[in-house]
Formats: structure tokens, C-alpha cells, sequence
């Protein structure tokens, strides 16, 4: 048996240290998109909770938000009381979270990050997140995100 990934063992450590619940799953392949996760998982689009790290003039801010969602960044920058986001460079990424684009977890990283839970994904009763490669993922929920990550419910869009 071959040994895992260390993005995977370093979000498994972070996980089970948080009282995480949900299980672990390698995916055959890797799954880039919400839409490819939900498709390997048999579920529907919006519970896939995508993990965006944006810059905010050099700090990093990690929105979770449904796969059913595009993030407005004006918005929720508005919202969390900063400049601006803007999307983070692979580097930028790599340095705050240790893991990959596509891969990115809610935790696990080398210094806390401060998250953002799109409040959509209650809608969901099971929520699938990234685990720290992007073949890998865990079962969760909305509450257990917010839970794990010390993070803070948000709209990524404005209301209609």
C-alpha cells in the first residue's frame, strides 16, 4: 500500500484535531471543478463546498462557497471589511494554505487563515469539501465547517 499524500495526512491531522467527523475520501482521479466533484461523489453541484483563497493586499482571506455559487468579490470584500479581494496566484496559495489549487482544505494550513462559510450550503444536509489534495475530500456540513474553521457565515452574493 502506497503512503499518503501529505497534503492529505497534514488535513487529516488538522481534521481529527478539531473533533472533524466526516470521512475521508480518495477519488480515482483528481476533481478540478464543483462540477467533476459532484459528479464523482453522486451529488448535486451546490453541495460541493469550493475552497477560494483570495489576496486582500497581501493577506489571505478563504471563502468556502457552494459550488452553485460564483463569489462576488466587491460584495463580500464589503462584507468582511476589506479593500478588496482579488484571486490568489498558485504561489500566493501554496504559501498560506501548503496545499494546491483545487485541493485547497477549510483546514490544515501553516498559520490560521481567516473563512468565510457561504451560508447556502445549509441547504444541504451533507457538504463535500477539499482535503488537502485535489483527489481527496470529506463529508461535512455547513455547521461543522463553520465549527472546524472558527469561520464566519457569509452571503458571496448580494441579495436580489
Amino acid at each position: 500500500m502506497s503512503e499518503e499524500h501529505p497534503g492529505i495526512a497534514r488535513f487529516r491531522a488538522a481534521h481529527r484535531e478539531r473533533g472533524g467527523t466526516g470521512e475521508i475520501v480518495v477519488l480515482p482521479d483528481a476533481v478540478h471543478t464543483a462540477a467533476l466533484a459532484a459528479e464523482a461523489l453522486g451529488c448535486e453541484v451546490g453541495a460541493i463546498a469550493n475552497s477560494l483563497l483570495f489576496d486582500a493586499d497581501g493577506s489571505p482571506v478563504l471563502v468556502l462557497t457552494s459550488g452553485a455559487h460564483r463569489v462576488d468579490t466587491a460584495h463580500v470584500a464589503t462584507v468582511v471589511g476589506v479593500a478588496a479581494l482579488r484571486r490568489a496566484t498558485p504561489e500566493f496559495v501554496r504559501a498560506h494554505t501548503g496545499q494546491v489549487i483545487g485541493g485547497v482544505s477549510p483546514v490544515g494550513h501553516p498559520a490560521p487563515v481567516p473563512t468565510y462559510v457561504d451560508s447556502w450550503l445549509r441547504r444541504h444536509p451533507v457538504v463535500w469539501a477539499a482535503a488537502g489534495h485535489p483527489a481527496a475530500v470529506f463529508k461535512t456540513t455547513h455547521d461543522e465547517l463553520l465549527r472546524l474553521t472558527g469561520g464566519t457565515p457569509v452571503e458571496v452574493e448580494p441579495a436580489p
